[in-house]
């Protein structure tokens, strides 16, 4: 493959995607669309699909969707693949609509964690799906890859089953589950697959794509990186280190005799004294006599032995790495004891470089039961030229005909919002070395970024202009999972090769990191100077400490990226929270935020940023939430979503969450450093809700919450009615109701409420709205009166409140519905500010 040189500068041992010899089947070509039925099969000639992709999403054949890259990766090794999407998982005939597979299953779950998906961080059902059209939710079953497989496997028993995806790659090992409060299995026991690909796995799905077309048995694929399989037997060969407790004493050297001399020591291990033995020597070679007629002395030089094996800091011989397991707590230890939990997942993390990651073992069961779950090490990453190769492929960057509405479009009511959002952006790398412990990027993509190249990117962005239907000249992002770590990476392939360190820019940007952004910056440029490019929008979150060290990359960013909001993420305030989540303090978003405001007033424009955080994060205190609520209050910020610490599987911060320890240090019974090695986990209803009223302390259906809180906290001080209190004295009628830019997120009034009793003065403070005393002495339900509900269907004049007199109801409806229109406008305005967005891609769910 004659490859441009990779981005990471470094060359990549493995096998080319483009290597393989294609499948037979190569000859009926490329489909406009993969398959979803018998009939578009047998448009394209087919008698059977060689491999049925079942996923939980909505079918999309477009790069940003994995189902879809899969696909045409096969595709284009020339296998046949059929897709089934959100199949009815009651029962196998969903799974039959294709017929049988020629050679296995490809099964996921989805873009998202089919759980993360369907329930929110306080485990309540959501009442959407992105990528379900129409946006209804309740089109995948809980656990959807477990599900697909066991009907997969009840359709057609003998057909091998591999299992892919995050919700996979993610419960790879026993994990905790955090709906259902406790240790699940790996999930290769629990959906019985034959193997498991883990990670972006193009590079193992081709491999075992290829081995299972020669009819090698699946059982015996257990070489392939990026794999997890189970067996019954140890693997010959290899050398196991026993990892399954902690604070165990290492090797305990034998004492010295204090009474025996060194030359009796010696001979006691049947050695020489080689100290006595130097000395004779030289007493002989200083006496002339004794020396004459010898040859003189020959200096030796003592080098290893490179056939023996290396030594470690013990001075013990280590196994060669290629051919080391280490042997994790079992699921049942796991289960029980949660600070073997937290090492379990500390080691996970260690073990996940390529260059250097030993593979990983873990026993589930036991007696006769017993077996163990087999993780090999990652897969190696993919070259400039892959990636290119991947995103050339022939997208038809569509849904797929099967979504059109009665109109022929897929803007109608069966438009799918995942796709709305991504149609007009482009993926320009994939992986992430920040290493957040709340986020799952890194266990899923690596810490090693795979870039595409110029021509390539901009390629897909003249494809866009030039294909997609509707496009209006604005491209909605060019990023990734982090919009500006593109070509950035190691400075030496042999650090890279044998870095175990869990982020590139924790405590500090690593001085082996080059933080270039020069290559970004021509991309940047070169895109928005197509003709038929209007605007080219970076959505992705940005990595402002590593921003900050290019000053050219935020002059271009703020003055030709922004659409008037740019988000970021600083998260916290706190250094508590902060080194526990491992994100960079607050000095680095005020640094890039004065680069942000001086950029753009230089450029003559009004633009803001956004600033996410998360309440509820394991080593948050209740004091770190209320300097956070002081520092936006003085910052003039109001929350209109707050983000609350959602457990995802395998991520250490879950696994903080789980234990109250920190896996980012030793992992200890008996701890050391408390400060350190313990954290302060936020549970319960109660203070969950806490924290995140202090994200929102605007609101007054908080403010009781936070009086009674900051009562407890010593912090009374802060209750009043000046601009430096953080919450007034005095409590309006609220009617608990909370109004969010997504709507499906709001909550009406409970109870039926009227209205929050409170408005904003000119001074920005919040006055409580009084109600009029004979309000407390009118009867109820009488229409004479204004405190009475209008009856369902039955209009009222806007000056009486009395029904519209026989033959005057048009007007006085009319002028009703533009006196409540122009109320409606103006609460708006009152509530989001100028040019504040009711919805979009900038408000939607964080990724």
């Amino acid at each position: 493959m004659n490859a441009p040189i990779d981005v990471s500068f470094f060359p990549r041992n493995a096998k080319p995607l483009t290597s393989y010899r294609p499948y037979w089947a190569k000859r009926f070509g490329v489909a406009p669309y993969l398959p979803m039925s018998r009939a578009e099969m047998e448009q394209l000639g087919w008698d059977s699909c060689d491999v049925v992709l079942v996923t939980g999403d909505a079918y999309v054949d477009h790069p940003s969707f994995g189902m879809a890259v899969i696909g045409r990766v096969l595709e284009a090794q020339g296998f046949r693949v059929g897709i089934i999407a959100q199949p009815d998982w009651q029962s196998a005939d969903a799974f039959k609509v294709l017929g049988k597979p020629n050679l296995f299953w490809g099964v996921t779950a989805g873009n998202m964690d089919s759980m993360i998906n369907r329930y929110t961080a306080d485990r309540k059902i959501r009442s959407d799906d992105a990528y379900t059209p129409g946006d209804v939710g309740g089109k995948r079953p809980d656990r959807a890859a477990v599900v697909y497989s066991q009907r997969c496997r009840e359709a057609y028993k003998d057909v091998p089953i591999v299992l892919g995806g995050i919700e996979g790659s993610l419960r790879r090992i026993a994990h905790y589950d955090y709906w259902s409060d406790k240790v699940r299995r790996s999930i290769v026991v629990d959906s019985k697959c034959d193997i498991l690909l883990f990670g972006n796995a193009e590079r193992a799905l081709v491999e075992v794509a290829h081995r299972i077309a020669r009819r090698d048995p699946v059982e015996t694929i257990t070489d392939v990186r990026g794999t997890a399989f189970v067996r019954r037997a140890s693997e010959p060969g290899w050398f196991e280190i026993d990892s399954t407790e902690v604070d165990e004493p290492g090797r305990v050297d034998e004492l010295i005799n204090p009474y025996m001399t060194t030359s009796e020591q010696a001979a006691a291990q049947g050695q020489a004294c080689s100290q006595e033995d130097a000395t004779n020597s030289i007493a002989v070679s200083a006496d002339p006599q004794s020396a004459a007629g010898q040859k003189p002395l020959q200096t030796v030089q003592i080098v290893p032995n490179p056939a023996l094996p290396s030594k470690g800091r013990s001075g013990r011989a280590l196994p060669p790495r290629e051919r080391t397991v280490i042997r994790l707590p079992s699921y049942e230890q796991v289960k029980a004891d949660p600070v073997l939990y937290a090492h379990a997942n500390r080691v996970l993390h260690l073990e996940t470089n390529p260059g250097n990651a030993r593979a990983l073992v873990q026993a589930h069961g036991e007696g006769a039961t017993a077996r163990d779950v087999w993780l090999n090490p990652p897969p190696v990453p993919l070259t400039t030229a892959e990636m290119d190769w991947v995103f050339g492929l022939p997208y038809a960057r569509n849904p797929h005909p099967q979504y059109l509405d009665a109109q022929g479009s897929y803007e109608g009511p069966t438009k799918i919002p995942a796709w709305e959002m991504i149609r007009a952006s482009i993926n320009i790398m994939r992986g992430c070395f920040g290493g957040c412990t709340f986020c799952s990027i890194t266990e899923h993509e690596g810490r090693i970024i795979q870039s595409r190249s110029e021509d390539s990117i901009i390629a897909e962005v003249e494809d866009i202009r030039d294909k997609v239907k509707g496009f209006t000249g604005t491209i909605s992002d060019l990023g990734g999972p982090t919009a500006n770590m593109y070509r950035l990476g190691c400075k030496s392939p042999e650090i890279e090769a044998a870095c175990r360190k869990p982020s590139c820019v924790f405590p500090g940007i690593c001085q082996n990191l080059h933080t270039d952004h020069a290559p970004l910056v021509n991309i940047y440029r070169r895109a928005r100077k197509l003709p038929g490019i209007k605007k080219i929008l970076i959505g992705s979150g940005l990595r402002y400490d590593l921003a900050v060290k290019s000053p050219e990359y935020v002059k271009e960013l703020v003055q030709h990226h922004v659409g008037g909001y740019l988000k970021i993420a600083p998260e916290h305030t706190e250094a508590g929270p902060l080194s526990k989540m491992m994100k960079p303090g607050i000095g680095n978003y005020d640094r890039f935020k004065q680069m942000f405001e001086q950029y753009t007033e230089e450029a003559g424009k009004k633009q803001f940023l956004i600033p996410y955080f998360i309440a509820a994060h394991p080593g948050t205190t209740d004091e770190d939430m209320l300097n956070l609520a002081i520092w936006l209050k003085k910052n003039g910020f109001r929350a209109d979503q707050v983000q609350a610490f959602y457990p995802s599987p395998m991520a250490s911060a879950t696994a903080m969450y789980h234990s109250g320890r920190n896996p980012l240090t030793r992992v200890r019974r008996q701890m050391r450093d408390v400060a350190e090695e313990q954290v302060d986990v936020v549970r319960g209803e109660k203070r969950r809700r806490l924290h995140k009223a202090f994200l929102r302390y605007h609101d007054p259906n908080n403010w009781p919450l936070l009086r009674e809180a900051l009562k407890s906290m010593g912090r009374a001080d802060l209750i009043g009615n000046g601009k430096h209190h953080l919450i007034p004295t005095f409590q309006p009628l609220v009617d608990g109701s909370y109004q969010s830019a997504r709507k499906k997120n709001s909550t009406g009034p409970k109870g039926g409420g009227a209205g929050v009793g409170y408005t904003i003065n000119k001074d920005g403070k919040a006055v409580a709205l009084r109600r009029r005393p004979q309000e407390l002495e009118e009867p109820q339900g009488d229409v004479r009166f204004r405190s009475s509900a209008p009856q369902p269907g039955r209009m009222l004049t806007q000056n009486t409140g009395l029904p519209p007199r026989a033959g005057t109801g048009a007007r006085t409806g009319s002028r009703g519905n533009a006196g409540g229109n122009a109320a409606g406008a103006a609460a708006g305005r009152r509530q989001g500010g100028a040019g504040t967005p009711a919805s979009g891609k900038g408000t939607g769910r964080r990724r």
